[in-house]
C-alpha cells in the first residue's frame, strides 16, 4: 500500500529540515501554513459535524505532543 501524506510531502519535510535551499524552505513553510489555516480548518469543521470520533483521534495525535 502506498504511503500518503498528512500535512507535508516528503520533499517538504526535507526542505523544512534544511536539506535544500533557504528559498525552498520558505516556500515549503508557506505551503504548510496555508494548509493549516485554510484546508485543515475546513477538515476539522467537517469532522466535527460528521465524524466526531475521528476528530477526537486527530486531536489526540496533534494535542498530546
Amino acid at each position: 500500500m502506498a504511503r500518503t501524506r498528512a500535512l507535508l510531502t516528503e520533499t517538504e519535510r526535507e526542505q523544512i529540515a534544511g536539506e535544500q535551499s533557504d528559498k525552498r524552505k520558505y516556500e515549503a513553510v508557506s505551503r504548510a501554513r496555508r494548509r493549516v489555516n485554510e484546508e485543515l480548518t475546513k477538515d476539522v469543521a467537517l469532522l466535527e459535524e460528521h465524524h466526531p470520533d475521528l476528530l477526537a483521534e486527530l486531536r489526540e495525535v496533534v494535542c498530546d505532543g
